[in-house]
């Protein structure tokens, strides 16, 4: 999803977040079966009972209901966030549940990157710079977070406190 970078310019850090999914495939066509054979169940009873017009409504509500369901699964699957340091910048970029992109670009000298707690909710990671507040990770879960805070925290720190090997600085080894 990210796009080429300049050539001569190495990717330092790259992340890519996007919403979990448990369910495959497989797994939402067999909740969609089970609300299916539920709203089936429940008609039938009211046809027994003698309430025939409410099997037609259960069916159109379980239509509904799995239409609902596929549209937040294709939804979700669109959605993802990419996050990208280079030598010169840090990129983000988004797309949402429409498919429409969004790109923001990132002095990294200047990012500080900051997890603000919020008591009984999922945690919100912050890159600031200046007057500017980003917030990333947004579809990602508490855990997920606090890994993607320390992973790009370090790869940020590295990047302004690059540790250089000069053998000239290097204790000389004496020969025997």
């Amino acid at each position: 999803m990210s796009a080429p970078q300049p050539p001569g310019l190495p990717v330092l850090f790259e992340a890519v977040c996007a919403p979990p999914r448990s369910l495959g495939q497989r797994g939402a066509l067999l909740v969609s079966l089970g609300i299916l054979l539920a709203a089936a169940l429940e008609g039938l009873v009211f046809v027994l009972l003698g309430a025939w017009p409410v099997f037609g409504f259960t069916l159109l509500e379980a239509a509904v209901v799995i239409g609902l369901f596929q549209l937040q699964r294709r939804w979700a699957a669109r959605l993802l966030e990419v996050l990208v340091l280079t030598e010169t910048e840090l990129t983000i970029r988004r797309t949402d549940h429409h498919g429409a992109q969004e790109k923001e670009v990132v002095d990294p000298y200047w990012a500080r990157l900051a997890l603000e707690e919020r008591p009984g909710r999922v945690s919100r990671l912050l890159l600031r710079q200046r007057q500017r507040e980003i917030e990333i990770g947004r579809h990602l879960g508490e855990a997920q977070k606090r890994d993607l805070a320390e992973a790009l925290g370090g790869a940020l720190r590295r990047w302004r406190e690059p540790v250089f090997d000069n053998l000239q600085l290097r204790p000389a080894v004496e020969s025997s």
